[in-house]
């Protein structure tokens, strides 16, 4: 790796001019320094990784490039010409598109019908409708154009986006996160196509990811942000993950936690060829779960099965894994556990003690608490403080005579922020100034704050970077230490492997197998995750 200063051509292979050159761009918060004379330098035909923790810069310095944010000082250069783009529709004008990370689709649409949101002129909805499948069907993405985006999961929902990027044939695309809710056959599929294209119409690429083996096998180039500064940059064949991984966060990276957070495999998990895909749970017969799904049956407002007599146990101190992928049940499973989905019939029991299901607040109450899959849909209020965010679903706790206190959620708050180290600038910063990591750390303090029985932690490292990541996993594992049952569900199978204790399959709604941490055969596994000798009914 060489810095960007010596290396901008990298390695001198590029004759034409680049297709962006983003040069000394600086863009400051008030006393924040979100980017700080960056230099980024994209080339037609290559795909640059981008990579940084979260609040490294990296999203400021993309949306300068289309035009999102305006940045101080610096100069952007398209193909050798410098220009001012002021907003999306200017940087689209110059052939600049971006596939953000959180989806800005309208639910009550169909797909073709977001696709053609921003359109002039007379809608060839035939047109459109043709365009859609072709663009699904050559990067390997299969929607219907027709479907209604309130019906997609969040898996088809990124692939809309994607598509509306796509459709404008846009010479420089910006990808920010575009794998974090696919499944890794989805993301080869993507990849695939995306080298193909980059290669075969010379388009230039930027990919904001956190995922290395990613970086490592997709691009050409990448560049490492921290604390706003480019720190590395160069041609990616000439590094590793570690190399990344210390210039990302400044410091080594425990290998074994390095693996999760990197999407790579622990080779010392042992693997059995045994075919038995039910394992007696290691915990005492007599002890009583702290968390118990019994016969769990929910439909859909049209009728299709979401859960399909989902039956488990969790117990005191352990962590159990839900291995499957993206859409066969894990969403509706997790907003049984939040009280936002009642059941068609079956029973949840926490310490033995059945609960009601879809009463508002029934679970909490009960002592479940939840890391939401989508932590700015259902999991944090971005406009509310910090504190409030805190205290949302317990104002009880920094009441005074039946009013809140300001002084004493302030003071609660600052407790919470000390103790799970939220960076942030104080308990009355508003949440949507907080990266990700930290906007997750807030959730995460809510939840644990209230010494709950269960804790569901859903998707819970979703598009955190490789510091992040090492936190929440320290989070969970000292949750289940202290003796809260852990459900931890996750369509990241290494993030499975690395955390839990047992681990069990969902596909289409049903518990289809159940290995304990020290039984996994991992070919097995990811059968399983793909309905690979599951009896169809």
């Amino acid at each position: 790796m060489t810095s960007i200063s010596d290396d901008v051509t990298v390695g001198g292979e590029h004759s034409s001019p680049p297709a962006v050159e983003l040069i000394d761009i600086t863009k400051r918060f008030g006393q924040i320094a979100a980017c700080d004379r960056v230099n980024l330098t994209l080339h037609n035909g290559k795909i640059h990784g981008i990579l940084g923790e979260n609040g490294a810069g990296k999203s400021t310095l993309m949306k300068v490039l289309i035009g999102l944010v305006l940045p101080d000082a610096g100069q952007i250069r398209l193909h050798g010409r410098t220009v001012q783009i002021t907003d999306p529709i200017d940087a689209a004008a110059h052939g600049i598109a971006m596939v953000h990370q959180h989806f800005s689709l309208v639910e009550a649409l169909t797909v073709w019908e977001n696709v053609a949101l921003g359109d002039v002129g007379r809608l060839d909805h035939r047109h459109v409708r043709d365009r859609v499948g072709e663009i699904s069907e050559h990067y390997g993405l299969h929607i219907n154009p027709d479907d209604r985006i309130s019906d997609l999961s969040a898996g088809m929902r990124q692939r809309v986006e994607i598509i509306k990027c796509l459709r404008r044939d846009p010479q420089v695309l910006v990808f920010d996160e575009p794998t974090s809710v696919l499944s890794p056959s989805e993301s080869e599929f993507l990849f695939a196509a995306l080298r193909r294209v980059v290669t075969e119409e010379g388009k230039a690429v930027a990919l904001v990811s956190h995922k290395l083996p990613e970086i490592l096998s997709v691009t050409d180039e990448v560049t490492i942000m921290r604390d706003g500064r480019v720190v590395q940059s160069g041609v990616t064949s000439g590094t590793d993950a570690n190399t990344l991984a210390r210039a990302m966060v400044g410091r080594d990276v425990v290998l074994r936690r390095e693996h999760a957070a990197f999407g790579v495999l622990d080779s010392s998990i042992p693997t059995t060829t045994t075919t038995t895909t039910t394992v007696a749970s290691q915990q005492p017969a007599a002890a009583t779960p702290a968390l118990r799904l019994v016969d769990l049956h929910v439909q859909s407002r049209d009728g299709r099965v979401l859960l399909d007599g989902l039956t488990l146990d969790v117990f005191p101190g352990e962590i159990v894994g839900v291995a499957g992928v993206e859409d066969n049940g894990q969403r509706t499973l997790g907003d049984v556990l939040s009280s936002l989905t009642t059941l068609e019939s079956g029973r949840v029991e926490v310490g033995g003690v059945a609960i009601a299901t879809g009463k508002a607040g029934a679970m909490a109450r009960a002592g479940v608490g939840v890391i939401p899959e989508d932590r700015h849909d259902s999991g944090c209020v971005l406009d509310f403080t910090v504190a409030e965010n805190l205290f949302i679903a317990d104002p009880e706790r920094v009441a005074r005579r039946g009013l809140m206190s300001a002084a004493a959620m302030r003071k609660k708050a600052d407790e919470l922020i000390t103790k799970f180290s939220i960076n942030c600038t104080g308990a009355n910063a508003p949440m949507w100034t907080l990266s990700g990591g930290n906007q997750q750390r807030v959730v995460m303090a809510r939840e644990l704050s209230h010494s709950p029985k269960v804790l569901v932690a859903a998707q819970p490292t979703h598009g955190l970077d490789v510091g992040a990541i090492e936190y929440m996993s320290e989070q969970l594992r000292s949750a289940a230490q202290s003796g809260v049952g852990v459900l931890l569900i996750s369509t990241e199978l290494e993030e499975i492997l690395d955390l839990s204790d047992r681990i069990i399959v969902i596909f289409n709604g049903r518990i289809v197998g159940e290995m304990a941490k020290g039984d996994v055969d991992v070919d097995r596994l990811g059968m399983l995750m793909g309905g690979a000798g599951v009896a169809h009914e």
